[in-house]
């Protein structure tokens, strides 16, 4: 209930702070801030998976 709360008041209009914003940098820095920890998920799965893959201890 609290959080709820507390999300309805720190609910941000990213496309307004983009328009308002002083120059292409913030863009630029939200951009990277959506995409990176998606492409950090991912290498760290591939990296799970190349372990796995390579294991010596299986016998196929």
């Amino acid at each position: 209930m609290l959080s709820n709360f507390i999300a309805f008041f720190l609910q941000i209009n990213v496309e307004e702070k983009i328009k308002n914003a002083p120059d292409n940098r913030y863009e630029i820095g939200y951009v990277i801030g959506i995409y990176l920890p998606f492409i950090l998920l991912v290498a760290v799965a591939y990296f799970i998976y190349y372990k796995a893959k390579n294991r010596k201890d299986l016998e196929d």
